[in-house]
C-alpha cells in the first residue's frame, strides 16, 4: 500500500517533505515556508511570536533552553546563557581573543588556531553544537505549527562568511537533523523576498542595507542570468540597534544626573534603562515625543534630539557605503534597487539618510526583520522545483573535499554548489620536517572519509624540510561546466606544485547519490559526534607532541617541579585520550594548557633575549 503525507496545516497532499527557509541571525533566528497560495509566510509557532532569540541556557539539572524562556536568564544566570554564538561560528581562538569582555560565559582562550570551545560547568561545547540547538527549536516549531515532517532547509549566512563559517553552519544543520540544500547569502535572500533576480533576463545591480540589533553590513550584488554574484560588502560587526538604545540611556543618565560609578554596581537599573530606551526607539518612529518615569528618573526625550544622538552612528553606516561602492568600483548612479534589512531600519532617520545617498526610493515594503526568512523560503521554493518560471543553474550532487587528520573528511566544494565553481582552502604539515603532503579526495556526505567515496589520490611531494605547521599548502578545486574536478596543490613558500584531474560523478548513478544524502540524515547525530571527538583526539594529539617538544628543547629553563607536574598532567592527557569522552579531552587539554602557559611565555621571552644577544637557545652557540 502507498503512503500519502497530507499537510494539516494547509490540507494539501504532499508528495515530500516541505522545505523550509531559517534565517540563522545574532540576535533572533526565524522560519519561513510557502504557503498553498504560493506566498512565503515566516512562521508563529503557538503564539511564541515569529521570531525566536538566538538564546541557550543550560539549567542546573542538565535541562536546556532555547529562544524565549532562555532568553529570561541573560541577567539572572548569564555564565550558563550562551548568546550572539553566530560571531564564533567557523572562528579560531586567536580571531575572538579581543572580545573575550564581550561575552559573559567562558569562551577557552588558549591562543591557538583551533576552533573555538564554550565552557559550560564540566561539558565544552563548539558553536556548531549552541547553534544545532537553536536549529533544532526552529525545526520543532515549524513540524508543530505545520502538523508534518519538517528535514530539510535552506539557510542564510552574511556575505562575508567564509568558507568556514559556512561549513560551520551546515554541520548544525545536520546536527538538527536537517538536510542543508543551500547555503544561501542574507542579501541574496533579501532580493528574492521583493522579487528580485527571479527573471532570468533581468539584469540588475543592487545594494543591500542590513542594519540588525549588535552588526551592520552593506553588500553590493550583480544579478544576471539567475547568477547573484557578491561584488562587495563591507560593514561593522559590532554596530547596530543596540548603540542606538545606549546613547539615548546615557543622555538620560547625564540629563538626571546619575553617578555612573553608582549605576555600574546596579545591574537591574542598568538593564531596565536600556530597555526603557529600547521602548523610547520604537516609540519615536510612529510619534514625536516619548515620556515616562522609571523610578524617580524622567525618561523624557523628543525625535529630534535622538536623531541629533544617533546621527554618528548612521553617518558610519553610510561611510561603509561608500566604501562598498568603491570596493565593487561603481557609483551611486549604477545602484538600481536599494533593500532595507534589519529592524533597526525602521528607524526614519536610517531611511531618509540611506535614500538620500542612494539618491532614489528604498525598499521596505517588507517587514525588516522577516525578510532574510521569507527570501530563504523562496530559494527553498525553487529547489523543491514547484517554480517552472526560473532555470536553476546545474549544481553538483555531492560534496566534494579531502581527508585530513584522523580520518576526517573536509568539504572544500559542498553539494548542490553551482557549477562551473572553485573553491580552496590552506593546509599545513603536522610533524617537522614532513617534505611529502598526501592528498585524498572524496565524495560524499559523511563526517568521516570512510563513508565516503575516493575519487583520487595524490602527493604533494618535495616541500621544503621545515617544523610542523610551517608550510603552507593551497589546495584548489576547479569544477569546470562538465563536472570535470582538477585539484591544484601548491606550497606558498617554495612554489612546489602538483595537479590532478578526476570526473567526480563518474559511475555514480542517481540512486547512489540518493542513499549518500538519506545516510547523511539518518545518521547525522552519530557522525557529528564522531567528528567532534576525532577532532578533540587530533587536538591532543598535536599537544601532547608540542609539549613533549618543548621538554626535551628547553627543560634546562624549567624549574623540578614545573617539568615533573608537566610530565604528569600529559599523561593524564594521554589516558583520556582512550576515553572516548570529548569533554574529558577537552577538560585535559585545558588543564595541560594552564599549567604550561606561564613558563612557556617566560621561555619564549628569554629567547627574544637571547636572539637579540646574537645567540640561539636550542643549540646554545652564539
Amino acid at each position: 500500500m502507498a503512503k500519502v503525507s497530507i499537510n494539516l496545516a494547509t490540507g494539501s497532499i504532499q508528495k515530500e517533505d516541505i522545505i523550509v527557509g531559517i534565517d540563522l541571525g545574532t540576535t533572533n533566528s526565524l522560519v519561513a515556508f510557502i504557503d498553498p497560495d504560493k506566498n512565503p509566510r515566516v512562521i508563529n509557532d503557538a503564539g511564541k511570536g515569529v521570531l525566536v532569540p538566538s538564546v541557550v541556557h543550560f539549567g542546573p539539572t542538565g535541562d536546556i533552553t532555547v529562544g524565549n524562556e532562555a532568553k529570561e536568564f541573560l541577567i539572572s544566570d548569564p555564565q550558563n546563557t550562551i548568546f550572539s554564538v553566530k560571531r564564533l561560528l567557523g572562528r579560531s581562538y586567536a580571531d575572538v581573543k579581543d572580545y573575550q569582555n564581550f561575552f559573559s560565559y567562558k569562551v577557552i582562550d588558549d591562543d591557538t588556531e583551533s576552533l573555538v570551545k564554550i565552557k559550560v560547568g564540566d561539558k565544552f561545547y563548539t558553536p556548531i553544537e549552541l547553534s544545532g540547538l537553536i536549529l533544532k527549536e526552529l525545526k520543532e516549531r515549524a513540524e508543530h505549527a505545520l502538523k508534518t515532517n519538517v528535514t530539510r532547509a535552506v539557510i542564510t549566512v552574511p556575505a562575508y562568511f567564509n568558507d568556514s563559517q559556512r561549513q560551520a553552519t551546515r554541520d548544525a544543520g545536520k546536527l538538527a537533523g536537517l538536510d542543508v540544500l543551500r547555503i544561501v547569502n542574507e542579501p541574496t535572500a533579501a532580493s528574492l523576498a521583493y522579487g528580485l533576480g527571479l527573471n532570468p533576463e533581468e539584469t540588475k545591480t543592487i545594494a543591500v542595507y542590513d542594519l540588525g540589533g549588535g552588526t551592520f553590513d552593506v553588500s553590493i550584488l550583480q544579478i544576471q542570468n539567475g547568477i547573484f554574484e557578491v561584488l562587495s560588502t563591507n560593514g561593522d560587526t559590532f554596530l547596530g540597534g543596540d548603540d542606538f538604545d545606549r546613547a539615548i540611556a546615557d543622555y538620560w543618565i547625564e540629563k538626571n544626573n546619575i553617578d555612573k560609578t553608582e549605576l555600574a554596581n546596579n545591574r537591574e537599573l542598568t538593564q531596565a534603562l536600556r530597555l526603557k530606551a529600547e521602548e523610547a526607539k520604537k516609540a519615536l518612529s510612529h510619534q514625536s515625543l516619548f515620556n515616562e518615569k522609571l523610578c524617580e528618573i524622567w525618561c523624557t526625550l523628543d525625535r529630534e534630539t535622538f536623531e541629533k544622538l544617533i546621527l554618528p552612528k548612521v553617518q558610519q553606516t553610510i561611510a561603509s557605503c561608500q566604501n562598498a561602492l568603491k570596493d565593487a568600483k561603481l557609483t551611486v548612479a549604477d545602484i538600481d534597487e536599494v533593500v532595507m534589512v534589519g529592524g533597526s531600519t525602521r528607524t526614519d532617520l536610517v531611511k531618509k539618510m540611506v535614500s538620500d545617498f542612494f539618491g532614489r526610493d528604498v525598499h521596505n515594503e517588507l517587514n525588516p526583520d522577516e525578510v532574510v526568512a521569507l527570501g530563504a523560503a523562496v530559494q527553498a521554493d525553487v529547489l523543491a522545483g514547484n517554480r517552472s518560471d526560473i532555470l536553476l543553474l546545474d549544481v553538483t550532487p555531492l560534496s566534494l573535499g579531502i581527508e585530513t587528520m584522523g580520518g576526517l573528511m573536509d568539504t572544500i566544494i559542498p553539494r548542490n554548489s553551482k557549477i562551473p565553481t572553485k573553491a580552496g582552502r590552506q593546509y599545513t604539515t603536522s610533524k617537522d620536517g614532513q617534505v611529502n603532503m598526501k592528498i585524498a579526495v572524496y565524495q560524499g556526505e559523511r563526517d568521516l572519509i570512510k563513508e565516503n567515496r575516493k575519487l583520487a589520490e595524490f602527493e604533494l611531494k618535495g616541500i621544503p624540510a621545515m617544523p610542523a605547521g610551517f608550510p603552507k599548502v593551497d589546495i584548489n578545486f576547479i569544477l569546470n561546466a562538465d563536472g570535470i574536478l582538477k585539484i591544484q596543490a601548491i606550497e606558498l613558500r617554495s612554489g612546489v606544485k602538483q595537479e590532478v584531474e578526476v570526473k567526480p560523478a563518474y559511475g555514480i548513478t542517481d540512486d547512489l547519490v540518493e542513499q549518500m544524502l538519506m545516510d547523511s540524515i539518518t545518521n547525522a547525530k552519530d557522525d557529528v559526534s564522531a567528528r567532534m571527538l576525532i577532532e578533540a583526539k587530533t587536538e591532543a594529539e598535536q599537544m601532547i607532541y608540542t609539549v613533549e617538544r618543548f621538554l626535551e628543547k628547553n627543560g634546562q629553563l624549567l624549574s623540578e617541579q614545573e617539568t615533573n607536574d608537566t610530565k604528569q598532567y600529559t599523561e593524564t592527557l594521554k589516558a583520556a585520550l582512550s576515553s572516548g569522552d570529548k569533554d574529558l579531552i577537552h577538560a585535559k587539554i585545558d588543564e595541560l594548557n594552564n599549567l604550561t602557559r606561564p613558563f612557556a611565555e617566560r621561555v619564549m621571552d628569554v629567547a627574544i633575549a637571547t636572539a637579540m644577544k646574537g645567540k640561539s637557545i636550542e643549540g646554545g652557540t652564539e
